[in-house]
């Protein structure tokens, strides 16, 4: 199966959307489409074998609409924007005099008398026509694509606009030609104001709204502007300036100060410190030096530094989070699905009561203006767009608004369904605790003193490369110890190290290599008793035969895991974690985070099973890892959250990626899919409350019982105003503190 992009052109309401999704399901291979009105692109996965992109481009150019696959010809197209704004100052510039003269001669100010309707009739409504005509050229789009989505039987909101605005237009022109034969009195059953006020009113609409549509996607823009256009690089020895597009996997890159690094890559000259905060969220710049990875857009801070690019092109990890929260913006919450399923017969039905209520008006009263008032009205009021917004529009903003905070959700059903979590599962290794052994303790238990016994275990241990071993290298650098280099060395897998330093025979490893070197572990099991049940990994130091100290190495909790925790359950969450790990490690761990339940001992696919077996029991359950291991589990789960320390195949398995290891960020995630699905929520009440309201009212529904008649033009200027309320509060979600 193959997965496409398009750009949709045409679309400006639900129906619209839902139009195009029936048309291009129908192509005989397609597996999945989905449409977003917010973005204006479509999603289609295929069947390579039985479709191809040209078949789709066909079917939604039957259904009335434009797809677009070529990039070039995407990029060129004029945006949105710009395209509404200049439709909106040329109507303005006519209909801005049109209502001077139609509304001033309303209120009952005088005329001047060659274009007075009592003076000159003709003249007024000439006068009228030739303001309104431009108005109507410019809003052509309206008819070309409200004819043809018509033609096609499958009418949407550009099809209600043309039909009430055609009909109040062609309606006050044929009034005009019975005052030109002489019926003078029709002077006062002129439309025209209501057409080119109409149009007017929905462009503004239609420009407020792309350009709040705009600044939803704002965070994909930021993405996109980070990267620099320039990169020196070394290439035959010499220093060459060419665009960072053109970088290539391993070349050596240089960076001064301020500047940003164009790709991913690893530093092999230099030291420096990265300000990561725009991918990350992270404030505090990062130290790089030899061996430090860095990544492409972050900026460095101090220090010219060299470093050998490793990801280039789509590879980097900046271009993965574009896509990423590219797709997520194209997707579908499964919330929107009761609006596509109403928008796509409430186009027709609006048409119907439009008939319904001119005929029934008609009949009752005889009066013709009447009747069409209330015609006009039912077709301009009614506002699918401000359903069809109603989701995407909040899904494009969250999703940006985590991309912002390092937290990058693939797809809107991710979004919505974390929301529903009752049971949030954490691994215990590298998610709670750090994923690195480090040394917790030292003891000594013969005659040397702590820095002797480092310095001495870091010598036997300096040519190993287990993590344990790298644990007490690293404290002894920590400690400012130096290691002197053992004279032979030999690797002992699975119980530890033999080495000869300073004429001295070394052993450092475990329990079991000392009882089979007869070493006495008498005095160092009285010293150590108390950290038995912390689930430590001992290492028992042997110098000359006696057991002269023990390190004690354990992974540790993550500076901020026990706050998250405590925030996770404050939140109403149950709190499981889960572990390969012994039930002591387990459960000494699970203390300190504050933890209940535990489940330790698990296989990968043991994992997944309990995962299974919760859900089974009613829970909604988000599992949040990080390993290779992690991914079977992931991919069980609702929702499953990756984070940034990971495995490539745990981040593929997950529904969300944290680029931060920090617990705190599955925290924000929660809070994040809570307030964008009530701001969904509150969107689809407004939307619908609107219609539900706006329509009777439209009918005449007040006007049966004394009240007023809704003129067109306030409906047109209510419909435009939905829309765009929906998408400003959609935007709040921009400003929420996470």
């Amino acid at each position: 199966m193959i997965e496409k992009t398009l750009t949709v052109e045409g679309m400006n309401c639900a129906s619209c959307a839902v139009h195009v999704e029936k048309a291009a399901g129908k192509v005989a291979g397609i597996s999945f489409v989905s449409v977003n009105l917010a973005t204006g692109r479509m999603t289609v996965s295929y069947d390579e074998r039985k479709a191809s992109v040209a078949d789709i481009l066909v079917a939604v150019d039957k259904a009335g609409y434009k797809a677009i696959d070529d990039e070039k010809e995407r990029k060129a197209t004029r945006p949105e924007i710009d395209m509404f704004r200049k439709r909106l100052l040329l109507s303005l510039i006519f209909t801005i005099p049109l209502l001077l003269i139609t509304m001033s001669y309303m209120a009952g100010a005088r005329l001047p008398g060659m274009i007075s309707p009592e003076v000159h009739p003709l003249t007024f409504a000439i006068l009228q026509l030739m303001l309104t005509t431009p108005v109507i050229i410019t809003g052509r789009k309206f008819y070309v694509a409200g004819t043809k989505t018509l033609l096609k039987g499958n009418p949407g909101m550009d099809t209600l606009v043309a039909m009430g605005t055609a009909a109040a237009f062609l309606y006050s022109l044929y009034v005009t030609i019975r005052i030109a034969g002489g019926t003078t009195h029709l002077v006062h059953h002129l439309y025209f104001e209501s057409a080119a006020t109409i149009l007017t009113l929905i462009t503004l609409g239609r420009f407020l709204e792309s350009r709040s549509k705009g600044r939803a996607g704002s965070a994909i823009k930021k993405l996109l502007s980070l990267t620099p256009q320039l990169a020196t690089v070394i290439r035959d020895g010499k220093e060459k300036t060419i665009p960072a597009a053109k970088v290539v996997k391993d070349d050596l890159v240089i960076v001064k100060p301020g500047e940003r690094f164009p790709v991913d890559g690893i530093v092999t000259e230099g030291t420096t410190a990265a300000d990561e905060s725009l991918l990350t969220g992270e404030s505090i710049p990062v130290e790089k030096s030899h061996g430090s990875e860095v990544t492409g857009a972050s900026i460095n801070m101090h220090g010219s530094v060299i470093y050998r690019a490793t990801r280039v092109g789509s590879e980097t990890t900046l271009a993965q989070i574009i896509r990423l929260v590219e797709a997520a913006q194209g997707s579908k919450a499964p919330i929107a699905r009761l609006a596509d399923r109403i928008s796509g017969i409430f186009v027709p039905v609006v048409m119907l009561l439009a008939l319904l209520s001119f005929t029934a008006w008609y009949i009752s009263t005889g009066d013709f203006q009447f009747s069409f008032t209330v015609l006009i009205s039912v077709l301009i009021i009614a506002c699918p767009c401000a359903l069809g917004l109603a989701t995407p529009v909040a899904v494009m903003v969250g999703t940006g608004r985590g991309a912002e905070s390092g937290i990058l959700i693939k797809s809107g059903v991710a979004l919505e369904t974390s929301h529903k979590a009752t049971t949030i599962v954490l691994d215990k290794t590298g998610t709670i605790t750090t994923g690195r052994p480090v040394v917790t303790a030292v003891i000594s238990t013969g005659s040397y003193d702590l820095s002797q016994l480092v310095a001495l275990a870091a010598s036997a241990e300096s040519r190993s490369e287990h993590p344990a071993a790298k644990a007490v290298m690293a404290y002894a650098g920590e400690e400012g110890v130096t290691a002197i280099p053992p004279e032979r060395f030999t690797a002992l897998p699975g119980f530890g190290v033999e080495a000869f330093t300073d004429g001295k025979h070394l052993l450092a490893g475990s329990r079991r290599l000392m009882t089979e070197r007869k070493v006495d572990l008498t005095i160092a099991d009285k010293k150590t008793a108390h950290l038995a049940g912390e689930g430590m990994t001992l290492i028992y130091i042997s110098i000359s035969g006696n057991c002269e100290g023990v390190i004690a190495i354990a992974d540790t909790i993550r500076p901020g895991s026990r706050e998250a925790i405590h925030e996770l359950m404050a939140m109403g969450h149950k709190v499981v974690m889960i572990t390969g790990d012994s039930e002591a490690t387990a459960r000494h761990i699970a203390a300190q985070g504050g933890i209940d339940k535990v489940l330790s001992g698990l296989l990968p696919g043991d994992k997944a099973e309990e995962i299974r077996r919760l859900q089974n029991e009613g829970e909604r359950v988000v599992m949040v890892g990080d390993g290779i291991n992690d991914a079977p589990a992931l991919a069980s789960s609702d929702v499953g959250i990756a984070i940034g320390s990971g495995t490539d195949v745990a981040m593929e398995a997950a529904d969300i990626v944290l680029i931060r290891s920090d617990l705190n960020d599955v925290v924000k995630t929660l809070k994040l899919s809570r307030a964008t699905i009530r701001n969904i929520r509150q969107n689809l009440f407004w939307a619908f409350f609107y219609n539900l309201l706006g329509i009777p009212v439209a009918m005449g529904a007040l006007h049966l019982f004394g009240g007023p008649l809704l003129n067109p033009m306030i409906a047109a200027a209510a419909m435009s105003l939905s829309s765009v309320s929906v998408v400003w509060n959609a935007l709040r979600i921009r400003n929420m503190r996470i």
